[in-house]
């Protein structure tokens, strides 16, 4: 009687959505599924690919993971996590990112079982964490280190790993191509880390193998006045001087207003004008360079005085762009034309404008600190290139990393049945529940062999009861899916390597993700922010005048 007395208390504001305990570990689980399942068949190299069409009208053709991630604007709040760590795994390593979610997205299916039979979440977070410690020190033992190679076999061996990330990409048909070329643009940049020292520029048309690879810089004409086409276009080991200033008269800023009291005052001032500009272009000339590139516009009388006097001029030219030049002359970019001595000159072996497709390309070649390099796509569709671009950039960061971490491991998904192995075995060794749990996270991992062959149209079962079987042999450690005939080869002797840093860091973020979704157990939804985003939207409505609001008072009440 005295339990019915008690007052209710209302501690959150009406209208407030609460769901919580073993029903929203659940609810959590299953979003973060579902994302997962819409990565699952972009992994390996017979990976779909997803078109995906924004609000804008763009349209984006991809197969990475991260690319996919972004593009999908998930709103569910655990599901979110997932995306993040696609990105961590993306700007952390650059590839690996389609992997990390499906390793998400498996750990949890495999701990739903236990939730709902009403294991506490921080159990399982316990035994997955220890079966992670487990499998990232078994990935340190396996791997095989490249170092002390010479320059030729780590060459050969950056272009392996590089083709390894190709192959699952739309350009993998050209794999060897890209790769060689990945290779030596990322050894041209030495041990500079900036990865906007490498260039990547697009140019619709021709095939992929018309693509090359300048080493030096690499950018696309810029805006021209008269008087451009009697510059001259090629240069041997020219001097190059970079602004940051116009070379064009200015008009007047603010209404500036000058009296005269003698109508021949204003010859004398606009005189002065002419002088002024006369005078920064004579200073350019006299320095003794022969290129002038400025990040500010080069007007018409400078470019034709320049012409006069056979020097190549281009303003406008982007700030990404005037960096990579100055890293790669070894010039320094000037605020001003006084004083320029020769230590502030950049200079190169070779400068031509050379046709790429219908565009026109200012190329530096042979520069003295050899720091950058452009790597120049052509291809058909732009939607086609763009991917090329975002292919490439993951095959860059790879061998960025080899050359750093230079360990690596089989692939394929060879480290995978390994980890797997490994883990049933020790979990035999544990008492208790957790031999449970630790039994599901080694079953997990082998999503990856399990998908690489559903990708590929093939009996998944029968493939990894072939390499439970070769690997529990104990001779089978770097066996994993062989893909164009659907059986099992040893991929370190295919050459199917990635750095071992990528899977390192895949079952890190993977592991913590699920760990942190599978520690929530209430979410706590804010009717307030709710219905200030609907206001927004229905004012935002209002004031873009949608067909729906058109024509009436504040409100925008629809027309009846």
């Amino acid at each position: 009687m005295a339990a019915m007395l008690q007052p209710q208390i209302i501690l959150l504001k009406e209208g407030t959505d609460t769901s919580q305990g073993k029903a929203q570990v659940v609810s959590n689980i299953n979003a973060c599924t579902a994302v997962a399942d819409v990565v699952r068949t972009t992994l390996g190299p017979r990976g779909m690919d997803k078109l995906i069409h924004d609000e804008k009208g763009s349209t984006t053709i991809s197969n990475d993971g991260a690319t996919i991630m972004k593009l999908l604007d998930v709103v569910h709040p655990a599901a979110k996590i997932l995306v993040d760590i696609a990105k961590s795994q993306d700007s952390e390593v650059g590839d690996g990112t389609t992997t990390v979610v499906l390793l998400a997205g498996e750990f949890l299916k495999e701990a739903k079982p236990f939730i709902e039979d009403g294991v506490h979440p921080q159990n399982l977070i316990r035994s997955y964490r220890t079966a992670s410690f487990l499998a990232i020190n078994k990935i340190k033992e396996i791997a095989v280190s490249i170092e002390g190679k010479s320059l030729e076999e780590k060459k050969s061996l950056l272009a392996k790993c590089a083709a390894t990330t190709l192959s699952s990409k739309l350009i993998g048909g050209e794999k060897e191509f890209f790769a060689s070329m990945v290779v030596d643009a990322v050894l041209a940049i030495g041990s500079d880390d900036r990865l906007n020292l490498i260039g990547i520029k697009k140019v619709p048309g021709g095939n992929m193998r018309d693509s090359f690879l300048v080493n030096g810089v690499a950018f696309k004409k810029t805006f021209s006045y008269a008087g451009f086409e009697q510059q001259p276009k090629k240069f041997l080991n020219p001097k190059i001087l970079l602004l940051n200033i116009e070379l064009e008269l200015k008009s007047e800023k603010e209404n500036a207003e000058i009296r005269l009291s003698d109508p021949l005052q204003y010859q004398s001032i606009v005189d002065a004008e002419w002088n002024i500009i006369y005078d920064k272009l004579d200073k350019c000339v006299k320095s003794g360079a022969k290129i002038v590139l400025s990040r500010l516009a080069i007007g018409d009388l400078a470019t034709q005085y320049f012409a006069d006097r056979d020097i190549f001029c281009a303003g406008r030219v982007t700030e990404e762009d005037l960096q990579r030049v100055a890293a790669a002359t070894g010039g320094t970019v000037q605020t001003s034309v006084n004083n320029v001595i020769d230590e502030v000159l950049g200079s190169c072996e070779v400068f031509e404008e050379r046709q790429v497709g219908n565009e026109r390309f200012n190329i530096f070649s042979g520069c003295p600190s050899g720091q950058t390099a452009t790597i120049v796509l052509r291809g058909g569709a732009d939607q086609f290139i763009d991917e090329a671009e975002r292919s490439l950039h993951d095959a860059i960061m790879i061998v960025r990393r080899a050359l750093k971490n230079s360990t690596i491991v089989p692939g394929g998904g060879a480290i995978d049945m390994e980890l797997s192995r490994y883990l049933r075995l020790h979990a035999r060794t544990i008492a208790g529940k957790s031999q449970l749990f630790i039994n599901s996270y080694a079953k997990a991992l082998e999503v990856i062999p399990r998908q690489l062959c559903d990708n590929a149209g093939f009996d998944s079962t029968d493939v990894l009861n072939k390499l439970r079987q070769k690997h529990a042999s104990g001779e089978g450690a770097n066996f994993g899916v062989e893909i164009n005939t659907g059986g099992i080869a040893d991929s370190f002797a295919n050459f199917v390597w990635e750095p071992a840093v990528v899977k390192i860091n895949a079952i890190n973020a993977a592991t913590e993700a699920a760990c942190l979704i599978l520690s929530v157990d209430e979410t706590v939804k804010n009717p307030k922010s709710e219905s200030a985003q609907g206001e927004a939207a229905a004012n935002a409505m209002a004031g873009r005048g949608g067909p729906a609001f058109r024509g009436r008072g504040v409100r925008g009440m629809r027309r009846r």
